[in-house]
């Protein structure tokens, strides 16, 4: 099958509306995965700079950068009027030697350019937004730094696709209450790397004191102010908040000092420690480091960091919501905490951290989990089903 994967930023961005990194890994994981099951797979994004070739062949798939917009890195809200051009695009590519049999978009701008690409073809489309404006705007309030345009696109996006793909039951409800039907919403979520996130290897170095991991962007909505907060019910333990720029930065990142600040206000500086951006190969080991990992944000639908962890065996504290609530069994890999409710947090945490037995249970759970349910073979396959469904529901009936 000839797959078309539409993506309209340029790797991972560094925009707070853009999509994460995690979106890219995982885009590159499903063509990785989906060529190794034969498929001829051609991953389109936007090109930006000129030190990259116009096409890449990388793990099996195609690479195509597609020169539309300004040639550096640009905020989402200002890559919306260039979404006509790049659909133009696409359907000139298309209309060559090479068609693809479907197309799936990602994130919101990269939908809308798929869909305008075959809106006048018979080619279905699949649709994953990885986060929905309106979920966000519920979730952070007047912390939401959105385009204001996103929301309604969002909703028109869901009109022009055959099949929506949510990662996460939250995100299946919230699709049907923007107006589709709930055979149009599929559940896939997202995959982990158990090569990479397993529980033996190396460990990052640590305090003779229990470690307490979180890992975010440091922006608002990421809920470390929370888990500062709870630090004071805790005890004796050290905060260690991974992500945002490298550490050589920190000192002039605003959110950064803005949680020392707190960190400072609510007695627990001493155990707060920030150490800024992990590259991802790196971060088993830091998993692999904690007694606990806490996975507190205000809004996520994939639920990324909490499948990272329990696959590296540590149990995880989170808050029942999106992705998170899906793939921590409550009692079983970890405890599930209201969101928001930092008593609880607090208090859960302090227990699992003098609960040796129960930790040790909990991660070797968590490993089972994330191997029979949460693998990247299982992600691929769930949509190369879902593919020839929407490619079969297109096709011509032959007399």
């Amino acid at each position: 099958m000839r797959v078309g994967l539409v993506c309209a930023h340029a790797g991972p961005s560094p925009h707070a509306d853009g999509p994460a990194v995690g979106t890219h890994q995982h885009i590159a994981r499903v063509a990785a995965e989906l060529a190794e099951r034969g498929h001829d797979v051609r991953v389109y994004e936007r090109r930006e700079g000129t030190e990259l070739a116009d096409t890449a062949e990388v793990g099996g798939y195609r690479v195509e950068r597609v020169p539309v917009g300004p040639p550096a890195p640009t905020p989402t809200a200002k890559l919306v009027p260039y979404v006509p051009e790049f659909g133009r695009w696409l359907t000139e590519r298309w209309s060559g030697q090479w068609q693809p049999e479907v197309v799936h978009g990602h994130y919101w701008i990269g939908g809308l350019a798929a869909a305008t690409a075959v809106r006048e073809t018979a080619v279905p489309v699949v649709q994953t937004f990885h986060s929905l404006g309106v979920e966000q705007l519920r979730h952070l309030g007047r912390r939401y730094g959105g385009p204001g345009e996103r929301i309604p696109l969002e909703r028109a996006l869901t009109r022009a696709v055959d099949i929506a793909v949510a990662q996460c039951n939250d995100e299946v409800d919230e699709l049907t209450r923007m107006g589709l039907r709930r055979a149009a919403v599929a559940m896939v979520p997202a995959g982990v790397d158990v090569t990479q996130f397993h529980p033996d290897g190396e460990a990052a170095p640590r305090e003779q004191r229990s470690r307490i991991l979180s890992v975010g962007g440091l922006a608002a909505g990421h809920g470390q102010d929370d888990l500062i907060r709870a630090m004071r019910l805790v005890g004796d333990a050290e905060l260690v908040i991974a992500g945002g720029p490298p550490a050589g930065r920190l000192a002039d990142h605003a959110e950064a000092r803005r949680l020392r600040e707190l960190a400072e206000q609510h007695g627990v500086g001493e155990q707060v420690r920030i150490v800024g951006a992990v590259p991802h190969d790196q971060m088993a080991t830091w998993y692999r480091s904690a007694d606990v990992v806490a996975c507190t944000p205000h809004y996520s639908s994939a639920g990324r960091v909490s499948l990272e962890a329990m696959a590296c065996g540590v149990p995880v504290v989170g808050y029942s919501m999106g992705g998170i609530a899906d793939a921590v069994v409550d009692e079983v890999t970890g405890r599930l905490v209201p969101p928001g409710d930092v008593r609880t947090l607090g208090v859960t945490l302090r227990r699992l951290l003098a609960d040796n037995a129960g930790r040790f249970a909990y991660g070797h759970a968590a490993v089972d989990r994330v191997r029979c349910s949460y693998t990247w073979e299982r992600t691929a396959g769930a949509l190369e089903r879902l593919y020839e469904r929407v490619v079969g529901r297109r096709k011509p009936v032959e007399a």
